[in-house]
């Protein structure tokens, strides 16, 4: 016999057969056994899964000679030619090569014929969302209201393609990706047919790699099949595809987690120099990130990581936290979506394992969140520490006779609530002249309040009594300015002198020389009679 395909070869033929979609099973068993069978279905899930074997089993379970039956025999005319696909009532159709008006008006005509010899006349039709907008309008009618022996079923991977209108008027089965577990288990039956040895550990590897898609697990074990010489493992799979393998990313990320970039770019080149395609060693080391980040999380199912999670390294579980792997894991995710556009693809997994071996100093956002916080906590607590002056003091003593010999203050508390956050300051002996009062609070000020500073060294005139300040100013708007920060005022010669002074300022217009009009001449006042005009200028002379 001529060599069948593992995919054609277990193809199921029974609703039994079907793996991971025991709800659709037993749905559509269960429409069968009640006699509530629809004139539409509409099969959607990702490729592989079991969408158009699902349609044919379906379709033996109504044509059956013994039918309608969930458990059609496989044994009469009926469910033999719809195996071998003959059946003159089956119709099998490729949406993608059949999308046009015509190509469904030609269904149309052929729904108003009975069937040949069978009991229903079924449509299969795949990547139904293929078809143009105006074949599925054309659809809609014949879908609707179909003759009774009529049943239509729709298989698509690309739901979001096929109009509202089609997906109203069809029972619609969503089909799901198959397990991992489940998929190896049916490798390590196929395996079993074919009289090959295959280790647990090769059959998970195609497990995975098929990403829940019986076919897509099915071709590759026929690939990997071929070279296995009777015995499938691992390491054949590793060298003859080209993998990487767990061993091999181990010594290149230990470079890596060492901080050896050096190290980590030879180990990199070895890999590519042995065929290696940069491809395949991205997408590795993305699924070797992923399973360092599931293991750090305390997930240990080999079944999600594809192997024991004693295989790897645990230097490099060691040196990096969570946070450090997923920024790594980010880093390969972005270098796949960024690398189909690069000027060199070797140029950009340089980069990628050269960010690596600097990951221990990667620092996330909340960690920099938490340490400004406590830094926060720190800085908030320490001027109430023993000695009366802690942090603020430190600081303070570094500024000491920067203006005419006083200390110079570096509170962390704000000017107007002298109590804030419990800040204490060394009180200071009062200036006997009020000049230097001036000078100190003007200084003390500018710290906190650089306009209030600025319209107090505006000021002038300054008379100290002993518990009150009177100073003047020039203008009436600055005035009103600094009676409205008084209280500020207050706190800070509070904080400098330990004592509060209270303080008051006026407006004092500075008054021009005001001279003596001039004697006007007689002369002179008769001719402005006369004119009827005035004297302009400041001084007449006589004439």
């Amino acid at each position: 016999m001529a060599y069948e395909v593992t995919a054609t070869r277990r193809r199921p033929q029974k609703f039994e057969d079907l793996i991971g979609q025991e709800f659709v099973a037993a749905t559509l068993k269960n429409s069968i056994q009640t006699g509530k069978i629809a004139h539409a279905y509409l099969f959607t899930g990702p490729r592989g899964c079991g969408k158009t074997s699902t349609a044919r089993i379906f379709a033996k379970a109504l044509n059956c000679e013994k039918g309608p039956t969930p458990t059609p025999c496989g044994e009469c005319s009926a469910c033999k030619e719809i195996t071998k696909g003959s059946s003159l009532d089956v119709i099998e159709i490729d949406g993608a090569s059949n999308t046009s008006v015509n190509d469904v008006r030609q269904i149309i005509e052929e729904v108003q014929f009975p069937p040949n010899s069978s009991r229903y006349k079924i449509y299969i039709i795949d990547e139904v969302h293929m078809l143009t907008n105006n074949a599925f309008n054309a659809l809609l009618k014949t879908i609707e209201e179909p003759p009774e022996y009529v049943v239509f079923i729709f298989a698509t991977t690309e739901l979001q393609k096929v109009p509202a209108t089609i997906k109203s008027r069809c029972q619609q089965f969503n089909f799901r990706l198959v397990p991992i577990e489940k998929v190896k288990e049916q490798l390590a039956l196929a395996a079993a047919e074919i009289n090959l040895k295959a280790d647990d550990e090769a059959l998970y590897w195609i497990a995975r790699e098929s990403t829940g898609s019986m076919r897509d697990s099915y071709t590759l074990f026929d690939q990997v099949a071929a070279f296995s010489e009777g015995h499938l493992t691992y390491e054949k799979i590793r060298d003859k595809l080209g993998l990487v393998g767990t061993e091999r990313l181990n010594l290149l990320f230990e470079e890596c987690a060492s901080a050896n970039p050096a190290g980590a770019q030879e180990k990199l080149n070895e890999f590519l120099q042995a065929g290696i395609s940069i491809e395949q060693l991205i997408t590795n080391s993305a699924d070797y990130l992923r399973s360092l980040l599931l293991i750090k999380n305390g997930i240990a199912k080999e079944s999600l990581l594809g192997q024991a999670p004693e295989r790897f390294s645990k230097v490099v579980l060691d040196a990096w936290n969570v946070t450090q792997i997923e920024r790594g894991l980010s880093i390969f995710l972005q270098l796949y979506r960024d690398i189909r556009y690069s000027l060199s693809p070797r140029y950009e997994i340089d980069l990628a394992f050269s960010r690596l071996s600097w990951l221990k100093e990667y620092v996330s956002p909340s960690e920099v969140k938490i340490a400004v916080e406590q830094a926060r906590s720190l800085l908030a607590t320490a001027p109430s520490s023993a000695g009366g002056g802690g942090l603020s003091r430190d600081f303070s003593q570094g500024a000491e006779n920067e203006q005419s010999g006083a200390p110079k203050e570096f509170p962390f508390a704000r000017m107007d609530n002298p109590a804030e956050e419990g800040a204490v300051e060394e009180v200071q002996p009062i200036p006997d002249d009020a000049a230097q009062m001036q000078e100190a609070l003007v200084a003390r000020l500018s710290l906190d309040d650089e306009s209030l500073a600025s319209l107090l060294k505006n000021t002038s005139g300054w008379v100290f009594d002993g518990s009150a300040v009177r100073a003047n100013i020039s203008d009436a708007f600055q005035k009103s300015r600094i009676d409205s920060k008084i209280q500020a005022i207050k706190n800070c010669a509070l904080r400098l002198w330990g004592k509060e002074i209270s303080f008051e300022v006026s407006v004092q217009v500075e008054q021009e020389e005001v001279q003596a009009p001039a004697q006007i001449p007689s002369e002179v006042e008769s001719l402005v009679k006369i004119f009827k005009g005035k004297i302009v200028g400041g001084k007449v002379a006589a004439t």
